[in-house]
């Protein structure tokens, strides 16, 4: 049941778009994103739909990890703007009904962060303690999170005579979690942050937070999580509404502990990685099981807490809770090159490209993001179709330049090639082919679909609250599944097959006078008095069904 007042759970219903600063708009044409650029595009997301933007790191980095190697956790790198673009940034996103949120990398630090300057200079610094060193490495490590580049957790440093361990790159030094001073610290930024109007973080790779402490006291366990659940009281000190959404890909049994239990007093939303990556084994088989499967198994949680759904992130798409067999099947089909794959678990290509550009298939895939129970999650350029760009390696491939127009440098900046964050993507998939401008114009474009979807959406709160459940009928490559309030109920079709299929279903509680509406098409059904209904879904076809009854009062 929904809260009496769930004004502080606005996330809950959120449509979160992810956006690297850096390559979305040049706003004074030196080839590097802004946040005054950012500002004046923030009309174009509320119209799309958005309701939360996520900010991708901007703070002063040396750039060896995009950002995620933070120098200064108070700052804003120069080369996208300052504090007072970012508090006008924030401003103008409330103004237009739009949260902003924003990264919190804490598990590492940049290696010129002056915390770790100050660490190395001696062992009795006072910021030695905040990073995890040794006189020797274990004899049994880690993986590190990037195996292809770095040989393990540990690195020598000449100057501090000692190893210091890093999940990451070398560059980017673990900090030990576990200790108070560094609690506190993490504490400050959060507040610094909110105090300048942001409403939450985005928790990167959560998981390795809170298992970075290399001391403290107690079970270790509890110890881990009782960090999340610091930072999430002073989080709600500051602001009740502000939430903290993680990354923690891990399987559903251990992800679950990191909500916090009863009353979510940990992170208030994840990402959902094992549907994710149950999506892309379905999309290869043509068959919605995998992922149907994947979802029942799915933890409830308290209705403090909410699952975040995305089809992509500005990372790899990684398939490691895939098996070996699995893993193999995803990549034959979406990453059949070698250079479309990064640290043997991942792929480096966008949706379009995956499906070689059949727009039947990606509409169909958007469509089960927004209907899935949860909160959706679109990363930049998804509602326009973009692609990656082939012969840019690694996570880099994905984080091209927004393609606004034909324009010169697609209407991102007019400087130089040679000047640009980042190089623009070329050929069929370039801003001649794929551009927000002529989409806007088009109402059968993409872009449209997708703000219909974050719509409809925003109109059917029972996806974000409501009980879910898959529905049996007879066809393997069909994802058939309601979601339904107290008042409310949503039956949602999805055809992973190229050919049409005949859906029937036997909906309880429903008769001859119960209407069935596609709000996508405006067409209606009705079932026979014993709740039958026969549904033809065309290939690759999503249908969404509002359920409504005699004397239902909703808008249909």
């Amino acid at each position: 049941m929904r809260p009496t007042d769930t004004s502080d759970l606005w996330w809950k219903t959120a449509v979160v778009y992810c956006l690297d600063v850096a390559t979305y708009f040049d706003s004074d044409g030196d080839g590097i994103g802004d946040l005054e650029g950012l500002g004046h595009r923030l009309d174009y997301l509320a119209e799309l739909g958005v309701t939360c933007v996520w900010l991708m790191p901007f703070y002063p980095s040396p750039l060896r990890d995009h950002g995620y190697d933070i120098a200064d956790y108070y700052g804003v790198h120069p080369r996208v703007g300052d504090l007072g673009d970012l508090v006008e940034v924030v401003r103008t996103a409330h103004d237009r009904g739009m949260r902003v949120i924003v990264d919190l990398v804490v598990n590492h630090t940049s290696e010129k962060h002056p915390w770790f300057r100050a660490a190395r200079r001696s062992r009795t610094s006072p910021y030695r303690d905040y990073y995890v060193w040794a006189d020797e490495p274990p004899e049994v490590q880690e993986p590190n999170m990037f195996p292809d580049v770095e040989d393990g957790t540990w690195s020598y440093d000449e100057r501090a005579g000692q190893y210091y361990r890093h999940s990451f790159y070398r560059e980017q030094p673990d900090l030990d979690t576990a200790h108070p001073r560094v609690r506190e610290e993490i504490a400050k930024v959060m507040g610094f942050w909110l105090q300048l109007g942001v409403d939450g973080f985005r928790v990167d790779s959560a998981a390795h937070v809170i298992a970075s402490g290399g001391a403290g006291d107690g079970d270790r366990d509890e110890r881990e999580h009782r960090l999340l659940r610091d930072l999430r009281r002073a989080l709600v000190r500051r602001r009740g509404s502000a939430m903290l959404l993680g990354e923690v890909n891990l399987p559903y049994d251990e992800q679950h502990a990191f909500f916090g239990g009863e009353h979510g007093t940990e992170l208030a939303m994840q990402f959902d990685f094992p549907a994710n990556q149950a999506l892309y084994l379905s999309l290869a088989r043509q068959d919605a099981r995998p992922l149907a499967r994947t979802l029942a198994s799915r933890p409830a949680v308290d209705v403090h807490s909410q699952w975040a759904n995305f089809v992509r992130n500005h990372d790899e798409l990684t398939l490691d809770q895939l098996s070996e067999d699995e893993r193999a099947e995803v990549f034959d089909a979406f990453a059949p090159d070698e250079s479309q794959r990064l640290h043997d678990r991942g792929i480096t290509r966008r949706l379009p490209s995956m499906l070689e550009g059949d727009p039947r298939r990606v509409r169909m895939v958007y469509s089960l993001l927004f209907s899935l129970p949860g909160t959706p999650v679109l990363l930049y350029g998804e509602e326009i179709g973009m692609c990656e760009h082939d012969a840019v390696g690694g996570r880099a491939a994905v984080r091209t330049p927004m393609q606004w127009s034909t324009q010169r440098g697609a209407g991102f900046s007019e400087a130089p090639p040679s000047r640009l964050a980042a190089p623009i993507v070329e050929g069929g998939a370039g801003p001649d082919h794929v551009n927000v401008v002529d989409q806007l114009h088009d109402p059968d474009s993409l872009l449209r679909f997708v703000s219909t979807l974050a719509q409809r959406y925003r109109t059917t709160p029972e996806i974000g609250w409501g009980r879910f459940e898959v529905l049996e009928q007879e066809h393997p490559c069909v994802l058939a599944h309601t979601l339904r309030s107290d008042d409310a109920q949503l039956v949602a079709l999805h055809n992973f097959a190229h050919d049409g299929r005949l859906v029937r279903l036997d909906l309880t509680d429903a008769d001859s006078d119960t209407q069935l509406l596609d709000v996508l098409s405006g067409r209606a059904t009705r079932p026979d008095d014993q709740g039958r209904v026969e549904i033809p879904l065309d290939g690759y076809g999503c249908q969404w069904l509002r359920v409504l009854r005699p004397g239902d009062r909703r808008l249909p």
